[in-house]
């Protein structure tokens, strides 16, 4: 379950379920980033179902166990996926999942205030500020 609250219009938990109901869909993320494997969803169509409000400028990415988080701009993130599942399934825990999230572009990773760290393993929270 991936929780996204913080300063959006429509809170809430998004399950397999529902990032398999967003637009955009990612068959296979090695399109996007050789070597990497899963299907994913836009991070973008994430923001979308959630609405962000207009004065929204940052994100938090936590882990599920929340050992680890890091802060970024949100108009640096816009080209990231959340990778979801493998094949038909939930990702596994040792592919990163629940959720993992991923931005494609590793030339992006260095500017605006995102590094290789924001690529987090394990994504339980998407806090929006």
């Amino acid at each position: 379950m991936l929780r996204v609250e913080g300063d959006v219009h429509r809170p809430g938990d998004f399950g397999f379920a529902d990032l398999a109901a967003l637009p955009g869909q990612v068959a296979d993320v090695a399109a996007l980033v050789p070597g990497r494997e899963g299907g994913a969803v836009p991070f973008r169509s994430l923001l979308e179902a959630v609405d962000p409000s207009p004065a929204a400028s940052r994100v938090t990415l936590e882990s599920v166990d929340g050992s680890f988080s890091q802060q970024a701009p949100l108009a640096s993130l816009l080209s990231a996926v959340l990778v979801y599942r493998l094949g038909s399934e939930p990702l596994p825990a040792a592919k990163g999942g629940p959720v993992r999230f991923l931005i494609p572009n590793l030339e992006e990773c260095n500017l605006g205030g995102v590094d290789r760290c924001t690529n987090v393993k394990a994504l339980g929270r998407v806090r929006v500020e």
